[in-house]
């Protein structure tokens, strides 16, 4: 069952990174002062940065050379305010400049992308709402759950994070060794072939890490699908003792999951401590020489200590720029997935001057209709009929034969191909699809029913329904009764998807949602298939009341429930054979026919 979670897959290494990053950075279009404010903090941070250990070379040797004095001439050692003193003071002062620069664009950095981050996930929350159902259909809920969460979590790590100090480590690492090369420029060239050397280790390293971070992608992808789909199956798990099966295949993807991150984790921790080893083997190398030209008088003390600043300043951003790197390739995979998800093919957009029609009879006819989930696979062809106000419509035939493609079409869930639907005569294109879906009341196979209250899901299709239009309703599905002998009543408050109701209470409490919603169309997609047959009798009579005026879709499997239907839609692989009333259907001694008589043999 597990199989589909397995399927590999291109991951992590962005296809278009450029083109990704500048997308991600007019996001920003909005917090242009932030980051202009962040842009001045780096440039002071990292110009401080640079030019303290240069500043501090003076201050030292004259610092050493008033101590040289005093232990010659055995003076008492002081530090005069002129001009040693201010010296020291202004250094101070730098240093402290330094690290207030560093903690504002730090904090001005994490609003900024906390706000990127806050905008994207209402970007997605809205696209969500104008994506059509095969966009779902062909989408794993693991996968879009991984979008909103864990590829958004690294892009806002990063963006804290790693940018910043990747733009740190740049600045710095130039500007440091612009100064070693002032000082000595043989030093330099031995600093460099060490810094080659990390370089080429790096690579390496990275692009080993890049898979490795693939992988783990991967698998937590498939561990949140898998976890979704055996929660959510859990009854049927349980009815066909896989219990053990399931715990397997959830350990199985644990198990690669730990691995991918036992892999990812060790080649992104062991960055820093290998390129940290070979800069100290170069300190070490560079300073034994330093320390040798210091004796002879070549070098000062206080140019071999800023010599030793900059070589612990420009280590340093190596280090930090091999790192980060990996983490801004990774960055930048999660944002091109979000992308492309924001991207991604939209419902048609309403017409621009709906048909806002003031009382809907519901007439509704269909025109040499054709559909098909891709063109080149059309499961219907030529569909045509016509359902007059108030009459009631059965569609039947076998499992997968287009009886709720037929449904989703009317809701306009999917766009036909060819053809036309009307309501009242006019097109459904011509409205828009909040207002031909508010004439229309479903109750569906599997029911559905949100965390809140009885009464908050009686009124889902109404939410200002008063107490009194919630116990009507509820009386007319047969459920006060019941709702009343629960702890609160209406105010009963459902948990862990409605768990603490049977099956059949929560289609009863589907219809009551209906029978408030008081629509001038009906959907009936076994909507008793739940309920014993005492009840069924009963929701019947309610039903069949509800009804009385209004034009009804039931979508059956038990020909015994629709047989006063005014006319019957017999369909087979998305197309209606027969239509007709019960009799005429009979008469015809055909498929219909044949179906009525096998279940009444």
């Amino acid at each position: 069952m597990a199989e589909k979670y397995t399927r590999k897959r291109k991951l992590e290494q962005p296809d278009h990174a450029g083109q990704t990053a500048l997308r991600l950075f007019g996001q920003l279009k909005d917090q242009r002062v932030r980051l202009c404010i962040v842009a001045v903090s780096i440039l002071c941070y990292t110009v401080l940065n640079v030019f303290t250990p240069y500043y501090s070379a003076g201050v030292i040797d004259r610092l050493f050379g008033a101590i040289q004095h005093c232990v010659e001439t055995g003076e008492i050692f002081s530090i005069p305010w002129q001009p040693l003193g201010q010296e020291m003071a202004l250094l101070a002062v730098m240093y402290l400049l330094t690290a207030v620069f560093y903690q504002l664009q730090s904090f001005l950095m994490a609003s900024v992308a906390e706000q990127l981050i806050l905008t994207l996930r209402q970007q997605i929350g809205q696209k969500l709402n104008r994506l059509p159902l095969k966009f779902f259909d062909g989408n794993k809920p693991g996968e879009i759950l991984s979008r909103v969460t864990s590829d958004l979590d690294k892009v806002s790590e990063t963006l804290q994070t790693g940018l910043l100090r990747l733009i740190i480590a740049i600045g710095t690492l130039i500007g440091a060794v612009a100064f070693m090369f002032y000082y000595s420029w043989i030093l330099t060239l031995m600093f460099l072939v060490f810094t080659g050397i990390s370089l080429l280790v790096t690579k390496f390293v990275a692009k080993k890490n890049l898979i490795c971070a693939a992988e783990r992608q991967e698998a937590l992808s498939a561990l949140t699908g898998i976890a979704e789909e055996y929660y959510t199956g859990r009854d049927v798990i349980r009815a066909y003792n896989h219990e053990q099966e399931s715990i397997d295949a959830v350990d199985d993807m644990v198990e690669r999951l730990r691995i991918a991150t036992r892999r990812a984790d060790f080649l992104t921790n062991c960055v820093n401590p290998l390129i940290r080893l070979l800069s100290r083997i170069s300190q070490a190398v560079i300073m034994l020489i330093a320390c040798s030209w210091m004796l002879d008088g070549t070098m000062t003390v206080g140019i071999v200590q800023a010599y030793f600043q900059y070589m612990n300043i420009a280590s340093e951003p190596l280090t930090e720029t091999s790192y980060m790197v990996n983490s801004l390739q990774s960055a930048l995979a999660s944002t091109e997935r979000t992308f492309k998800f924001l991207d991604a093919d939209e419902e048609i957009p309403d017409t621009a001057m709906p048909v806002h029609p003031e009382h809907v009879r519901g007439e509704i006819a269909f025109s040499h209709v054709s559909f098909g989930y891709s063109p080149e696979k059309i499961l219907m062809r030529d569909i045509s009929f016509i359902a007059k106000p108030g009459q009631k419509i059965a569609i039947v035939g076998s499992t997968g034969a287009g009886k709720t493609t037929l449904i989703n079409l009317l809701m306009r869930f999917y766009e036909v191909n060819g053809g036309a639907i009307t309501l009242d005569g006019i097109r459904t294109t011509d409205m828009t699809r909040r207002e031909l879906r508010r004439n229309f009341g479903m109750v569906l196979q599997d029911t559905w029913l949100f965390g809140g209250t009885i009464a908050e899901n009686i009124a889902y299709g109404k939410p200002g329904a008063t107490m009194e239009e919630i116990r009507t309703a509820a009386k007319a599905a047969k459920v006060d009764h019941f709702i009343r002998t629960m702890p609160k009543g209406y105010d009963t408050v459902l948990d862990n998807e409605a768990a603490n109701l049977s099956m059949g209470q929560r289609q009863l409490i589907t219809i009551a949602r209906v029978f408030l919603c008081d629509p001038p169309v009906l959907i009936l997609d076994e909507a008793t298939s739940s309920v014993d047959t005492r009840t069924e009798v009963e929701i019947g009579k309610a039903m069949k009341k509800l009804m009385y005026g209004r034009t009804s879709f039931v979508i059956a499997h038990r020909l015994s429930t629709i047989r006063d239907a005014d006319m019957i839609l017999y369909m087979e692989h998305g197309n209606i054979l027969e239509q007709g009333s019960h009799r005429e259907l009979l008469e015809q001694n055909g498929a219909y026919a044949e179906l009525y008589y096998s279940q009444f043999a």
